[in-house]
C-alpha cells in the first residue's frame, strides 16, 4: 500500500480526491492515461490521469508542517523556498517561516544570524555540501530537519557510483536550479562533471566526444557548469547521464540516447559497455507520470489549457511547454489570476514576464478546458481554478450530478 502523509486539509480537494481515488481505483497500476471528463453540460473539464503533489513534495510538506508545530517556541528557517509553489511558501511565512536564500541563491539571512537554537530546514530540493558544512561549523545539524525529495538523493548516489567506477557524470539540468547545484555540489566530490541544459548542448557535448569539436569549443559553451579541472580529452571517455527530476524525462532519454550514438561513432558498439552507463532507474517516476498524463491529454484535445502552478517550477513550465504546442495554454498560479471571463492574467514563458489576455475565454458551447497542475501545486488550488472558470457559465450541471461516476469518500479519507 503507497504511503499515506499528514497533509494540511487546507491543501485538498474533495473533488480532486474523489476523483483520483476513483480513477485508482479502478486502475491500480496506472496503465490508463486517459483524462478525466468533469461534464458540466455548457463547459467540460479535462483533468490529466496524473497531476499535483508527488511523493517528494507531500513527503517535504508534511516533514515542514510537523516541524512547525514541534517547535512553536523556537526560530524556524527554511533553506530557499521548500517547493516551487507560491501558495505553499506564503502559508510557511505567514506562520513565521523565513528563507535563508532566495531561489536563485542570494543570501537574505546572513550566516552570523544563526544560532544552534535555531531550525532549519532543508528543502525538497535538496542543497549543497558547502552548505551542509556551512551549518553544520554553527552547530545546526542540517539532517536533522531534511525535506530532500527520496528521488533526488537517489540520482546522488547514482552519481556517486558513477564516479566511483571512473566515470564522469553528465547532468541533464538548469545550472542556476537550486536542485541542479545541489546535485552538482554532491557530484564533484566523487566525479567530474558537466551540465548540459537541452539537446542543443548535448549534440555540442556529442561532437567533443566524436573528436569534431576540441577543448575550446567546450569551454565556450560548458566553462561555468563543469567541475574545476574538467579536461574533455580525458573526462569525456566514460560518461553516465542523470538528471535534474523536473526535467523532461523524454529529453533526459533522447540526450543519452545521442551521447551514447557518440560513443559508439567513437569506440564501435563492441566497446559502448566500457564508455556508456545505463542511468535510465534514476528518472523520477513522477515526474514521468505527469508527463506521460500530459501527453494523454493532449492527445485526447481541448479548445485550451489551463496549467496551474508556480511560476518558477520547472516542471510545471514543461507541462506549459507541452501543451503549448498543441492548444492556446494559459499558465496561472492560482484562481486569483482569472479576472474575468473576458480577462485572464498569466506567465509567458519565454519572456518570463506576466500578461493579460483579452477575451481569453472562447465562446463555443459546449467548451473544452484542458486543466493541469504542476508537481508541487495543491489539489486545493486546481479545484479553486475549476470552480472559478465555472462560475463564468450559466446553466450547468450539478456538481453531484458531474461527480455521480466518482463514489463519495468516507469521512477522514
Amino acid at each position: 500500500m503507497a504511503r499515506q502523509f499528514d497533509i494540511p486539509v487546507f491543501y485538498k480537494s474533495s473533488v480532486i480526491s474523489r476523483v483520483k481515488t476513483a480513477r485508482h481505483m479502478q486502475d491500480p497500476r496506472k496503465r490508463d492515461l486517459l483524462p478525466t471528463v468533469l461534464d458540466f453540460g455548457a463547459v467540460r473539464f479535462i483533468l490529466a490521469r496524473h497531476f499535483g503533489f508527488c511523493f517528494g513534495v507531500e513527503n517535504a510538506v508534511e516533514i515542514a508542517y510537523k516541524t512547525l508545530e514541534a517547535h512553536a517556541e523556537q526560530r524556524v528557517f527554511f533553506l530557499s523556498e521548500m517547493i516551487h509553489n507560491p501558495n505553499v511558501n506564503w502559508d510557511l511565512q505567514e506562520r513565521g517561516v523565513r528563507f535563508i536564500f532566495t531561489s536563485s541563491g542570494a543570501q537574505l539571512v546572513p550566516w552570523d544570524e544563526l544560532t544552534p537554537a535555531d531550525i532549519v530546514v532543508v528543502p525538497a530540493f535538496g542543497t549543497t555540501l558547502e552548505i551542509q558544512e556551512t551549518l553544520a561549523e554553527r552547530g545546526i545539524d542540517p539532517y536533522t530537519y531534511n525535506t530532500t525529495c527520496p528521488f533526488v538523493e537517489k540520482v546522488w548516489k547514482r552519481s556517486a557510483q558513477l564516479g566511483e567506477s571512473g566515470y564522469t557524470v553528465v547532468v541533464h539540468g538548469k545550472a542556476t536550479h537550486e536542485e541542479t547545484r545541489a546535485t552538482f555540489s554532491h557530484s564533484i566530490r566523487s566525479a567530474p562533471t558537466v551540465v548540459v541544459l537541452d539537446v542543443k548542448e548535448a549534440r555540442i557535448l556529442a561532437e567533443v566526444i566524436q573528436g569534431t569539436l576540441g577543448t575550446e569549443a567546450f569551454m565556450t559553451h560548458f566553462a561555468h557548469t563543469c567541475s574545476a579541472g574538467f579536461d574533455p580529452a580525458q573526462h569525456l571517455v566514460r560518461i553516465g547521464v542523470v538528471n535534474q527530476t523536473t526535467m523532461l524525462a523524454s529529453e533526459t532519454w533522447e540526450i543519452a540516447q545521442m551521447l551514447q550514438q557518440a560513443m559508439v561513432e567513437r569506440y564501435g558498439a563492441a566497446q559502448l559497455p566500457s564508455h556508456f552507463a545505463d542511468t535510465s532507474d534514476t528518472l523520477c517516476y513522477a515526474t514521468n507520470e505527469n508527463q506521460n498524463a500530459t501527453y494523454a491529454l493532449i492527445q485526447h484535445g481541448a479548445d485550451i489549457g489551463l496549467v496551474v502552478g508556480g511560476y518558477n517550477s520547472s516542471n510545471t513550465s514543461h507541462i506549459v511547454e507541452l501543451c503549448e504546442a498543441a492548444m492556446p495554454t494559459y499558465f496561472i498560479r492560482n484562481a486569483d489570476e482569472i479576472a474575468s471571463s473576458q480577462n485572464i492574467n498569466h506567465f509567458k514563458l519565454h519572456t518570463r514576464q506576466m500578461a493579460t489576455t483579452a477575451s481569453w475565454l472562447p465562446a463555443k458551447r459546449p467548451l473544452d478546458i484542458a486543466l493541469t497542475c504542476g508537481a508541487s501545486c495543491p489539489d486545493a488550488i486546481v479545484e479553486g481554478v475549476l470552480f472559478r472558470v465555472l462560475s463564468f457559465f450559466a446553466a450547468t450541471r450539478s456538481l453531484e450530478d458531474v461527480l455521480q461516476p466518482y463514489p463519495e469518500l468516507q469521512r477522514g479519507a
